[in-house]
């Protein structure tokens, strides 16, 4: 069996650790600071095996260098050079294995130009996506163009609806906050602010997400839907999806 769970870092990042019960070997994914991660692995007598880098922002990659020197893990992500201690670069379409799974490696630019997401299909399927897809929200675009993002939303929106989503931050409550000004007549919004509400007092993470439940409250995956095209209409041009997702990140980016 494989399991994920998450090491919280810095004020909101989630740094993902996949482990199989036989081993006492993990991947973790976007390790920013190593501290946190060594700290769970020594409370838990694991050892390093394998790091997924997302992208090249140092809040995902911080911790690499003192990672690889403590543990000499096999080290997965992007062809950027700009990301030293990659031990293996890959690109759109590759395929590896790690902890039993296979991954495809799917390019998604827009947050950053390097950006790639690691799925592996299954019962559920997974998706570890950095800072692309978050739950009722997506990454700001410091780097791409919206319609580079829109499009890599849209190849992630055709993975299957089960798929587990496991972004890199706790961001839910905001988004959703955006969510009911962009979608204000959605009650499944509303319904899971006031779940997320619950969770965060819990001091619980909102993720993962599954995609199904992102197709219902996400506005940037719903730009065809004539709610969020009226409310986005206020602040923009809606003509298209296209122009709909544009708007909408532009709007968000002021919220």
């Amino acid at each position: 069996m494989l399991s994920v769970t998450p090491i919280p870092a810095f004020s909101d990042n989630y740094i993902w650790v996949l482990r199989q019960d036989t081993s006492d070997r993990v991947c973790v994914v976007d390790p920013g600071d190593a501290q946190a991660v060594i700290q769970v692995l020594e409370r838990e007598g694991l050892s390093l095996g394998a790091v997924l880098i997302t992208h090249h922002h140092q809040d995902h990659t911080g911790g690499l260098a003192e990672l690889i020197k403590r543990y000499s893990p096999r080290v997965i992500g992007p062809q950027n050079p700009d990301i030293k201690g990659i031990s293996e670069r890959v690109g759109d379409g590759d395929e590896f294995r790690v902890m039993g799974r296979r991954f495809e490696v799917m390019t998604v630019p827009g947050h950053t130009l390097d950006h790639i997401a690691f799925f592996t299909a299954g019962i559920p399927p997974l998706l570890f996506c950095g800072d692309t897809l978050f739950s009722a929200g997506c990454g700001r675009l410091f780097e791409g163009s919206a319609e580079q993002m829109n499009e890599s939303l849209a190849r992630i929106n055709a993975l299957p609806a089960e798929t587990l989503i496991f972004a890199a931050h706790e961001y839910t409550l905001s988004n959703l906050a955006f969510a009911r000004a962009a979608d204000p007549d959605n009650d499944d919004v509303a319904s899971a602010l006031r779940e997320c509400e619950k969770v965060r007092e819990l001091e619980r993470p909102t993720l993962p997400t599954t995609l199904e439940r992102e197709r219902r409250i996400n506005p940037f995956l719903r730009c065809d839907n004539a709610g969020v095209r009226r409310a986005a209409s206020q602040h923009g041009a809606t003509d298209n999806d296209q122009q709909t997702f544009a708007t909408l990140r532009a709007w968000k980016d002021s919220f």
